[in-house]
């Protein structure tokens, strides 16, 4: 099957699944928008082994076509701490961190910006299913985090963490509970001994932390208990703005 043969099936069988009619849109892009949007919205359950054959094909094929990062290339800033920009779903490295919610099933809107909806679109159908077999409908406290295998990403495993929300005045106790969300991400990965673990910027984006003190509260937080985990060679702080890296530069330098 060529992406193009691929990305047809996929969307023919999730309609299906849904009892809705089969409609391809017209152009490449509208199609990878209809097919995210349909993983999106799937709630947890099996998929046929033809149905994980060609999704998986289609996702990392997709993936590599956005090209690979791998955690050897980069360079320390300082001792084990590393700072890279990019898409997380296309670092290849031994475990990601996603910013989850308290259900930790993934983000259901449809083609949401959320690092959580990009993580579970490109893990696979594999991913939510997963997380619903360790949550059993259940709700994690804010602060808490569980692990899963990546399913189609290239890195070994997924870190699901639930950070604090802020709304209003930032507090000692949102200070304390994200930095309780970072110990309990290394727990979670030290459990597999992953070779190295990229954070995203916990918190700070749908849950309105403040970037900086978001940034100090990750590196001081990571730095006084990474040497519980000898074995991890790297930690990456995963960034998406120019802005983000320079805080991170300044906080390691």
């Amino acid at each position: 099957m060529t992406q193009a043969e691929r990305r047809a099936y996929l969307i023919r069988m999730l309609l299906q699944e849904r009892h809705e009619r089969f409609v391809l849109p017209g152009d490449e892009e509208a199609q990878k928008r209809l097919l995210r949007a349909l993983f999106n919205v799937r709630e947890p359950g099996e998929a046929s082994a033809e149905f994980l054959e060609v999704q998986d094909a289609y996702l990392r094929e997709e993936i590599l076509s956005r090209g690979i990062t791998r955690d050897r290339d980069l360079v320390p800033v300082r001792d084990r701490f590393c700072i890279w920009k990019g898409d997380i779903t296309t670092l290849e490295c031994g475990a990601v961190v996603n910013a989850a919610n308290r259900r930790m099933l993934g983000c259901f809107h449809p083609n949401h910006g959320c690092i959580d909806n990009a993580i579970h679109t490109f893990s696979g159908v594999q991913l939510r299913l997963a997380c619903d077999r360790v949550m059993g409908g259940k709700l994690k406290n804010t602060g808490e985090a569980i692990i899963t295998p990546a399913f189609n990403l290239p890195c070994d495993f997924v870190v699901h963490a639930v950070g604090p929300e802020v709304h209003g005045p930032l507090t000692p106790e949102h200070e304390r509970l994200l930095a309780a969300t970072y110990v309990s991400c290394l727990e979670a990965a030290g459990r597999v001994h992953v070779r190295s673990m990229a954070f995203c910027c916990l918190s700070t984006g749908e849950f309105h932390f403040p970037p900086l003190r978001a940034a100090e509260i990750a590196v001081e937080t990571v730095s006084a208990h990474i040497n519980n985990y000898p074995w991890m060679e790297k930690v990456i702080f995963n960034v998406f703005k120019d802005s983000d890296a320079a805080i991170y530069q300044r906080l390691l330098g």
